[in-house]
């Protein structure tokens, strides 16, 4: 299997979770945005990614990829069979998907406009030396002013949703039944660029948002992430491949 991807895309580190969780093995290539998004558009048809390549198959989006895992790899299971608990592992994940994702993104987008370092780290591994050196310059007062646009009211209901959550994983175990699932894999990755976990890579592992990353009150949720992690041997940097081979 081939994944297309953004290296630091929550939906991408979604389906590289999902990919661990089965022991399925998988290539990466990482999609320039721009050029790269057109040519993934030639192949399938869709700019965005994630996008899993299987032989011929191509599917689109991590609640399908999830969906298409489930299926070609049958165990381990991260759909419990009983129908209720099937239930609330997809709202969680559609939760996770929808609300914690667009905090999760504002939070992270606001860090990056005051952190000149953690916006260099996370422009994709093709960006030109030049380019990088420049956005990594811009003037962060100018790009706090717009990120507190994007995030005014928003910090303070993420914070509360992560308060929760904190509570719902104090035991360390899955959020559903005695097996994680979808649940845990699509609220793990969201977590991801709040506090970079080790296999984000040695230049990202640790950092976050001011606030949350580092907040003592939020430690034992990621605790939680970093043992749900390690369960599923999501544990070591993805490959990444610099440019777009030719099709």
């Amino acid at each position: 299997m081939k994944l297309f991807q953004f290296r630091h895309s929550p939906f991408c580190e979604k389906v590289r979770l999902l990919l661990s969780a089965k022991s399925v093995s998988y290539a990466v290539e990482e999609v320039t945005p721009g050029l790269g998004q057109v040519d993934l558009f030639r192949r399938s048809g869709q700019r965005q990614v994630p996008v899993l390549q299987d032989g011929d198959e191509l599917v689109v989006g991590s609640v399908a990829i999830g969906r298409y895992l489930e299926k070609a790899v049958a165990e381990p299971a991260l759909l419990p069979s009983n129908a209720q608990d099937r239930a609330r592992a997809l709202l969680w994940e559609n939760w996770a998907d929808t609300t914690m994702a667009h905090g999760a993104r504002m939070a992270l987008l606001q860090a990056v406009s005051q952190d000149n370092e953690l916006r260099r780290a996370l422009l994709p591994v093709a960006t030109p030396s030049l380019l990088r050196d420049l956005l990594g310059a811009f003037p962060g007062e100018v790009m706090a002013g717009v990120s507190q646009l994007l995030t005014h009211g928003g910090s303070q209901q993420l914070k509360q949703a992560l308060e929760h959550l904190t509570v719902l994983t104090a035991d360390g175990g899955p959020l559903i039944g005695e097996h994680y699932s979808v649940a845990d894999l699509a609220i793990g990755a969201q977590l991801y660029g709040l506090r970079f976990p080790h296999c984000a890579g040695a230049e990202l592992a640790g950092a976050g948002v001011p606030g949350i990353g580092d907040h003592p009150l939020f430690e034992p949720l990621f605790a939680w992430r970093d043992q749900l992690y390690q369960a599923v041997g999501r544990v070591t940097p993805s490959p990444v491949q610099d440019s777009q081979p030719s099709a």
